[in-house]
């Protein structure tokens, strides 16, 4: 059965308390790999393209484009360890379908996220 887990924005740095969603990179029903860039979004610093610490399915963003999040916000849901179906099951990302035996994690940091051992 798969896990829903929920991405919130990360800690961008040097005290940024918000960040404007520019540009999706993803829709619901994709399918994402760990560390692939999902939304682009500026901070009154940068703009920046915010990777996904997981690997599965899109189940839902939140906000539209031209939004602004505070830190902390929900910025979109994955379903990790899903069995593979469908058209999905003969992507190459398609999750579950190797030998896996537990969710990897990206092994890079985003701050409030740490990284998996």
């Amino acid at each position: 059965m798969a896990q829903v887990l929920e991405f919130k924005l990360p800690d961008l740095g040097e005290g940024l308390t918000e960040a404007e969603i520019v540009r999706w990179l993803v829709q619901v029903g994709d399918v994402v790999a760990v560390d692939q860039p999902v939304v682009e979004v500026e901070t009154a610093k940068a703009m920046v393209e915010v990777p996904c610490p997981y690997g599965g399915v899109v189940t839902a963003r939140y906000g539209e484009e031209g939004t602004e999040l505070p830190v902390g916000s929900p910025l979109l849901t994955v379903a990790v360890g899903a069995p593979a179906s469908g058209a999905l099951a003969s992507g190459p990302l398609a999750p579950g379908s190797g030998d896996e035996s537990k969710d990897e994690g990206s092994g890079n940091v985003l701050v409030g996220y740490g990284t998996q051992a």
